[in-house]
């Protein structure tokens, strides 16, 4: 008996995939589960976590629904690892608040604090909220960078605080292989296999969604929502060296590296998130859980808002519409952060360490 009901099905299917062995080559769940003979919690979520749930054994299975053995191994991966977000959560009393409403909360969040925001400049001056301002510093007449920088860094440190809890939780969980340590191989190995996004790809033919025809869109909008985030987090990123080393205060040029970095940033978390969400909608609900819906839109909105805002605040930042965007654009970044630990964005780094467990359990059994 295992600790939930959706472990005890997962355990239950790994135990008919084992003896079937037929779609061994797809991805890395198959080959990580033959090296096993019996399942813990922690192999059934590492597993969970290792499936990027591309629908490929779904079509391939000859016990898939309606046979009797009921073998739907993506949808119970998808139950199995939602469920581990909260399993291994901190702090636990959170654990939950995002399953179901994530896309009210996230909203509310971002509306809450561009709101505080809006009335922390009202307070001070009214005629700063809808005035044309321009030129280094701009942003700051809205809000001084010091209590801007302060009220952001609280955010973000919390949020890495509880993502470094988190993940070890689930590290120590999921155990090391026997012999096996944590290796630079494993590591840069793993590092690879998440940036090219190796195993979304049903066995080389891409993912499934309504029909029986896979197609690559969903990795490249991953690629896009991806990468978007980390150009936005490099231009962030490169924008504090510039004010806190060369004394230059935003907003910057056009051609300026922050912006060019978050203008591309921008993009892809634009046309990534929407092409996520599309690819969503047209897939086949026996391959996902459908009780994560907010969990899952709640992030994908968050990334969209917080790329939309930024590029309107890029466009419209020398207008009187500058104000409003800004706070809009902070309190989307704000909400970003306060529900990372807590949403769909945890399923990245837990992903990654599942990659690194399977890369080192390869070198081991090697």
């Amino acid at each position: 008996m295992h600790g939930t009901r959706i472990l005890d099905e997962a355990d239950r299917l790994m135990t008919v995939c084992n003896s079937c062995r037929y779609c061994e080559g797809l991805c890395a769940v198959f080959p990580a589960m033959e090296m096993r003979r019996a399942f813990s919690d922690g192999d059934l979520n590492y597993l969970a976590n290792l499936c990027h749930s591309c629908g490929a054994c779904y079509v391939d299975c000859q016990f898939s629904p309606p046979h009797e053995f009921n073998v739907n191994v993506p949808q119970t991966l998808a139950i199995a690892r939602a469920e581990s977000y909260a399993a291994y959560a901190w702090p636990r009393a959170l654990s939950g608040a995002f399953a179901r409403n994530g896309l009210v909360i996230s909203i509310v969040a971002a509306l809450s604090m561009a709101a505080f925001i809006l009335g922390f400049a009202a307070l001070n001056d009214r005629s700063v909220l809808f005035g044309v301002h321009t030129g280094p510093g701009a942003f700051y007449r809205l809000m001084p960078h010091n209590a801007m920088a302060a009220l952001f860094s609280v955010a973000f440190l919390y949020a890495i605080l509880a993502l470094v809890m988190s993940v070890r939780a689930f590290w120590r969980d999921i155990g090391a292989p026997v012999g096996g340590r944590a290796d630079g191989g494993s590591i840069i190995q793993a590092i690879r296999d998440a940036g090219e996004l190796r195993y979304l790809h049903g066995g080389g033919v891409g993912c499934y969604n309504e029909d029986d025809k896979p197609t690559d869109r969903r990795k490249l909008y991953h690629h896009l929502t991806f990468y978007g985030f980390l150009l936005c987090f490099a231009a962030t990123s490169v924008a504090t060296l510039y004010h806190y080393l060369l004394g230059r205060e935003a907003p910057y040029p056009w051609w300026d590296l922050p912006v060019v970095l978050g203008a591309l940033g921008g993009i892809g978390l634009i046309i990534g998130p929407v092409g996520l969400f599309t690819a969503r909608m047209r897939r086949d609900p026996a391959l996902l859980d459908e009780n994560r819906y907010g969990m899952d839109v709640g992030f994908i909105a968050m990334l969209f808002l917080t790329g939309f805002t930024g590029m309107a605040l890029l466009v419209l930042r020398e207008t009187a519409a500058m104000g409003p965007l800004l706070a809009l654009h902070l309190g989307a970044v704000f909400a970003l952060f306060v529900t990372m630990p807590y949403g769909k964005f945890v399923h990245g780094i837990y992903r990654f360490a599942a990659l690194v467990r399977y890369a080192q359990e390869r070198r081991t059994a090697a």
